[in-house]
């Protein structure tokens, strides 16, 4: 498993369906070693913290295999690295093979997994497409975030290494299709349950699929 790309942006004002806008979607690749902080990378800033950035959401990580799925659907679109808004494209991680609660080790920062990406309305703004959001999200290729356990120094190139996982076991792609899911049968209940014992999964999710359980089994 290794770590493609580092991505960086900082926040800036755009116009969008004749609004102005404040963003930090749009993300270059960065050479050389970076610092990775509690909060984020340095060089990068989120802009609406009310639903980016914090803690649970220090780094956003997509999968470079995603890219032949999105040239497929985007034909003569190009989609140089960071394009997704990710932080770290990676190699090796997939949302059906990583975990939430997993702890990585890169370059000489230690990261957590703590849930995928839901995306929101600057996903369009940066495609420039109204319907990127909803495709996005019907391709379950979400991409996941991490939580930063011990700040080190990261660069394209380094490896990443599983150091444990949660054993709960629950695949990031799990969440995903169960935040999706209009009801749920008793075996989502039971891996519902492994989720809001994952003490990796922020509050808010746990809460949201707390409250969705009751009145919702098959």
């Amino acid at each position: 498993m290794k770590l493609i790309s580092v991505n960086c942006g900082l926040p800036r004002r755009v116009t969008w369906h004749g609004q102005a806008v404040t963003t930090s979607i749009y993300k270059n690749p960065v050479e050389g070693r970076v610092a990775l902080r509690t909060m984020n990378l340095d060089g990068d800033r989120q802009s609406d913290l009310s639903v980016h950035g914090g803690i649970a959401k220090a780094v956003y990580c997509y999968p470079i295999a995603h890219y032949d799925y999105w040239r497929a659907q985007l034909p003569g679109r190009e989609l140089p690295m960071g394009i997704f808004g990710e932080n770290f494209t990676t190699e090796g991680l997939t949302e059906d093979s990583v975990f939430l609660g997993d702890r990585f080790s890169v370059g000489s920062a230690e990261v957590i997994v703590t849930q995928p990406r839901v995306p929101c309305f600057k996903l369009a703004l940066r495609f420039e497409s109204d319907d990127m959001v909803k495709r996005f999200f019907a391709s379950r290729l979400s991409g996941f975030y991490l939580a930063v356990v011990r700040e080190g120094d990261v660069g394209a190139g380094d490896e990443i290494r599983v150091i444990s996982r949660d054993p709960n076991e629950v695949p990031v792609s799990e969440i995903t299709r169960l935040y999706a899911a209009r009801k749920y049968s008793r075996e989502d209940a039971v891996v519902l349950r492994r989720i809001l014992s994952t003490e990796a999964v922020p509050e808010s999710w746990k809460q949201y699929l707390q409250d969705r359980i009751e009145g919702t089994s098959a």
